[in-house]
């Protein structure tokens, strides 16, 4: 169905436009909503009372108000800085219809806002010309108004499928270095997942934690360039095979150097970072302490729980209680030390997930 928004911004007919009409004389309001009436005008609506207008004015958005001046209660230049107040100086289209003469009272209600300035008596077909201007010159602004927001629409929907587009690249991306030691791909999950726990607890903002959420996923991308024979060796690796597994975070960098987007920068950094230690004998590069982005350390500390708290084809799994010592051993050695609080003070949320995404009965082997 055709959403009103739409459906507005297709017509530019002057007949279709809301007007309303201000006058303490029933009289004179009869006469002009007669006239407007035999013109096709539809939507008119008149009140004799000038402290209704700032109301009806909010609830309908009236294309035009045909306003006369002297009122009782509020005059309509009392109106017009009511209407001013409210829409900051974006009066709408004001067409004053007054029997005040003198050009002072003119000059006035024009500086005021209005767009124009008729007295009474009037000529009937003079003032229906310029009601008819008016309202023309505001259906075209309104229709170039939906238009300009029916189009950054578009450009916003389009912009959130390419956003979600890239997500699910870098997602299959994660997943397809994963994939070679860890079938399910679960492992990926769980580590983001922690990570961004440990985000909050450590004051990270709403849209840090959702970097970090769809950039943590790649931290092993560089595992694709790393030999099956070394990847998937049960047991420990020689000290050549071991040199040739640490260059798995050079490579991940590499891949994801080429994007300078937010995320594809936060990513950039955890692959290469993400083996760094607080101590300084981490690898590749042997950063030390905050040298490490925070994106970096955090993904550490919970990469490593994660991985040892699983079952891979050369080790079998921790037990949690094993794992929560040696992190909490390696505080200030190979984690940051208030990362390692957060951790501990989020615990159960951590628990919480690793049991949510456990790997499936039979399955916690890999590949």
């Amino acid at each position: 169905m055709m959403s009103s928004l739409v459906e507005a911004s297709l017509s530019t007919d002057p007949r279709g436009a809301s007007i309303l009409v201000v006058d303490d004389e029933p009289a004179n309001v009869k006469l002009l909503e007669k006239m407007l009436a035999m013109m096709g005008y539809r939507n008119v609506v008149s009140t004799l009372d000038a402290r209704e207008v700032l109301p009806l004015y909010r609830q309908y958005q009236y294309d035009l108000i045909i306003l006369d001046l002297d009122m009782p209660h509020l005059d309509g230049f009392a109106v017009m800085d009511q209407l001013g107040d409210a829409t900051g100086g974006k009066l709408p289209p004001i067409l004053v219809l007054t029997a005040q003469h003198t050009q002072s009272w003119c000059q006035r209600a024009l500086d005021n806002g209005a767009r124009d300035y008729v007295t009474k008596p009037f000529n009937t077909d003079e003032l229906l010309s310029r009601v008819r201007n008016l309202l023309e010159v505001q259906m075209a602004h309104k229709f170039m108004r939906y238009q300009n927001e029916i189009l950054e629409e578009k450009v916003r929907q389009r912009a959130q499928a390419l956003h979600d587009t890239r997500l699910q690249v870098i997602r299959h991306l994660g997943r397809a270095a994963e994939y070679r030691d860890n079938e399910t791909g679960l492992h990926i999950i769980r580590m983001s997942k922690i990570a961004v726990v440990i985000a909050e607890a450590a004051g990270l903002d709403a849209s840090e934690c959702d970097l970090l959420l769809n950039a943590a996923p790649m931290h092993d991308i560089g595992k694709i360039g790393i030999p099956d024979h070394i990847l998937l060796k049960p047991g420990k690796l020689d000290a050549e095979e071991w040199e040739i597994m640490q260059t798995h975070a050079q490579i991940g960098a590499d891949i994801l150097a080429a994007d300078d987007s937010d995320l594809m920068s936060m990513a950039h950094d955890i692959a290469l970072t993400h083996h760094e230690k607080w101590d300084g004998t981490g690898y590749p590069n042997r950063l030390c302490g905050e040298d490490i982005p925070l994106a970096g350390r955090i993904t550490a500390l919970a990469d490593v729980f994660d991985a040892l708290t699983s079952e891979r084809p050369y080790k079998r799994a921790w037990s949690m209680e094993r794992t929560v010592e040696l992190i909490q051993s390696e505080r200030g050695r190979h984690f940051d030390p208030s990362l390692v609080d957060h951790f501990m003070e989020k615990l159960p949320a951590i628990v919480t997930i690793m049991k949510k995404y456990a790997e499936p009965e039979g399955n916690q082997g890999g590949k």
